[in-house]
Parts: C-alpha cells; sequence; structure tokens
C-alpha cells in the first residue's frame, strides 16, 4: 500500500510568495487525511499539482490561526462541489468552541461535520493502521499525531510448506492467514513453520507546534518519517523558549535520540534561510530534509528501502494534473530538492 506525505504549507505564522502555512497531506492508499489547515490551504492543494482533494479526515494540532484559517474556505468549496460525506474534524479541546465561533462565516454545510475533541489515544482506526494524538508543549492546548501501521505477516516460505507437505492452493492461504492445516500424511503444519518473521508497519509522526518534548521523542521511536517543527536555528534558542517552538538542532537531536530514519523540518520562519535550518539540523542529524511547498516523502515498505523526498518538479512531471500547475515563484526555487 502506498503511503506519501506531501508538504502544503510550510511557512511559520505568516505565508511567504513561496511558503504557505501550515498544512501536510498524507495519502495512505484511497485514504486523504489532512494534518493542519492553514489559510489559503485549498488553493495550496490547486496549486500543487494534487487538485483539491476531497480529505477523509482534518487533524488540527492546535488552535492558532496559522493552522485553521483555511478550514471556512475548504469546507464552503466542498458544499459547493456538492460534498455528501461525512468529514472527520480532529483537535485538542476548544475546537466546539471554535467552530460555534465560525459558524456564521461557514453557514449550512450540505454534509456531516464529525468533530472530535482529542486527548492522547487513537482518534482514528481502519485498514490496518491507527492514528494515535498525543500532548505535545506549546503552551496552549496542543497535539502532535502518529500514524501507525499494523505489522504485516512475514514471507510465506513455498519450498518449506510443500517439504513439508502441504499441497499447492487453499491450504497455502489457510497457513497464511494464521491458521493449521492438517496434510496427508496425518501431520498437522504450523504457521510458524513456513512464515517468516513479521514485518514492522510503517510509523510516521507530525509534531505540529512544540517545544522538543518526551511525548513526540516516544512517538517517534524508530519512525520511519519525522515531520517536526524547526521555526528557528540555535541563534534565536530564546525566541524558540519564549513561543514554546523549536529549533533546528534541538529538533535533529531528538530526531537522532529517537533513532528515526527521517527528518522533515517544517514551520520555517521568515527570519531564517531554509538552507542555515537545513546545515544547523544536518550538523547533528545526517537524514534531514526541509521540504518545500508541493515536495512529497514517499515512504516504501521498509524492507523495500528508505523514504525519499520527490521535489515537485520531479512528481509533476510524472502527470500531475494539467489544469494545476506548479506557481513560477515555487518553480523558480526549486534547485535543491532537500531545502
Amino acid at each position: 500500500m502506498d503511503l506519501q506525505v506531501t508538504f502544503i504549507g510550510t511557512s511559520a505564522s505568516v505565508p511567504s510568495a513561496a511558503r504557505g502555512t501550515s498544512a501536510t497531506l498524507i495519502a495512505r492508499g484511497g485514504a486523504r487525511w489532512l494534518v493542519d489547515c492553514g489559510e489559503g490551504t485549498q488553493r495550496q492543494l490547486l496549486r500543487s499539482g494534487l487538485g483539491l482533494t476531497d480529505v477523509d479526515a482534518i487533524l488540527l494540532t492546535h488552535l492558532h490561526g496559522d493552522h485553521f484559517l483555511g478550514l471556512p474556505g475548504i469546507f464552503k468549496t466542498y458544499g459547493l462541489r456538492g460534498r455528501s460525506r461525512e468529514l472527520l474534524l480532529v483537535g485538542p479541546p476548544g475546537l466546539e468552541d471554535l467552530l460555534d465561533t465560525l459558524r456564521p462565516v461557514i453557514g449550512r454545510l450540505p454534509f456531516r461535520l464529525d468533530v472530535m475533541e482529542a486527548g492522547p489515544g487513537a482518534v482514528m482506526r481502519e485498514d490496518g493502521m491507527e492514528m494515535h494524538a498525543f500532548h505535545t508543549d506549546h503552551g496552549v492546548r496542543s497535539l502532535g499525531y502518529a500514524l501507525v501501521e499494523e505489522d504485516r505477516p512475514g514471507v510465506f516460505d513455498v519450498d518449506a510448506a510443500r517439504a513439508l507437505g502441504v499441497a499447492p492452493g487453499p491450504d497455502f492461504g489457510v497457513l497464511q492467514r494464521g491458521g493449521e492445516v492438517t496434510v496427508a500424511d496425518g501431520s498437522v503444519v504450523r504457521p510458524d513453520q513456513v512464515m517468516g518473521e513479521a514485518r514492522e508497519g510503517r510509523v510516521v509522526v507530525f509534531s505540529g507546534d512544540t517545544r522538543p518534548c518526551d511525548a513526540t521523542k516516544a512517538a517517534a521511536r524508530g519512525a520511519d518519517l519525522l515531520v517536526h517543527e524547526a521555526t528557528f536555528t540555535s541563534e534565536d534558542r530564546d525566541r524558540a523558549i519564549e513561543t514554546r517552538h523549536s529549533t533546528a538542532d534541538e529538533a535533529a537531536t531528538l530526531a537522532r535520540d529517537a533513532g528515526v530514519r527521517m527528518l522533515a523540518l517544517t514551520h520555517i520562519s521568515t527570519r531564517v534561510h531554509p538552507r542555515e535550518v537545513k546545515a544547523e539540523a544536518r550538523g547533528i542529524f545526517e537524514a534531514t530534509v526541509v521540504p518545500r511547498d508541493f515536495d512529497q516523502v514517499e515512504i516504501p515498505y521498509r524492507e523495500r528501502g528508505m523514504p525519499r523526498l520527490v521535489p515537485v518538479q520531479e512528481r509533476v512531471g510524472k502527470g500531475a494534473r494539467d489544469d494545476a500547475p506548479v506557481p513560477a515563484e515555487a518553480a523558480a526555487t526549486l534547485g535543491d530538492a532537500s531545502l
């Protein structure tokens, strides 16, 4: 099953010419989930080459404006397009009050909005995965999210099964599903005799806005991808502490200590250049990328390799919609795919 993370908005607090405010799209199989929905997210999606995706859920990390101001626009557009299936909206306590405040702007919707004020624990379960929320440290009620896949069965050893007398056909499937079979000589063949070691599921973690904290480190232990904010560099550490944000070296230290496979730094302040963020982080954790808007990380199953950053130009060249071209101001800044 394919798993991709596309960076829709990577700027901190305010948009810039090349970066929108916080929004990240997760695509797993046929499911689509949005983490945060900053101002202009629907337009960012259209410009990304992906089109205005009908997401199944929107997960808000906290209730600062740069993470939710895109909600009224995307709700209204879904309504105008005739969406009828329900949309799950998850966020920290206070979400219901926020929606009451926005109600005059949003108006009536033709689809059901299923609102969940969440604390630590599972917020979604489906098709071999769970989405967990965990508390973060941003000075307000704030959450991070971890997509955790179930382990998959090991590889079926056809030769071993035949050697034990199992006939090709339905009995192969019984063993692969965890059942036992009785062969012609009366002996019983168990799954552990013909199945390899279970294969670990993938883990993707989103920190939201936060100081480095133990909850994020615990959620990210051994993760395939950690998407962590890096609003500042160490030069502005005092400012990061004051505003409950992270510096690039702090995020990289957390990623190193958690043993993640790839670190993607987002929520980049206009006070710093992305190359400075990348250089500081890579001095501690080499497997760091600083994506631009519309870049994507592909996350294969672990036995198939490492996560890979796909710059927007490469992805669009593989067949993005003709009516959603890459914006000129973004394309002009895509010379280094790892920034």
